[in-house]
């Protein structure tokens, strides 16, 4: 069931955030319900111009990295799509 939550804001900000929003194909309520999600996944708030990563992703990304080093989980490099299909059907 969906709710309606009232928030108060001024208009300038309102504006810019539709706006901001439409320019990434979203609606400021997914915005919202994002954030909020969000909130509620890692408990914390974070107020910052700098974009920064997630916990959740630096982790995978040092596991890509370790993988990589040791050339682990790594597909062979394919000339073309036929390729691909006949190692992947292989697995």
């Amino acid at each position: 069931m969906k709710v309606i939550i009232n928030v108060k804001t001024e208009k300038e900000v309102k504006e810019n955030a539709q706006r901001l929003a439409k320019e990434l194909g979203l609606s400021l309520s997914d915005v919202l319900n994002a954030s909020l999600r969000n909130f509620i996944r890692t408990r914390e708030v974070h107020f910052s111009h700098t974009p920064r990563m997630t916990e959740e992703l630096e982790n995978l990304i040092e596991k890509t990295e370790k993988d990589i080093a040791l050339n682990k989980n790594m597909s062979p490099r394919f000339n073309d799509a036929k390729e691909a299909i006949k190692y992947l059907d292989s697995l």
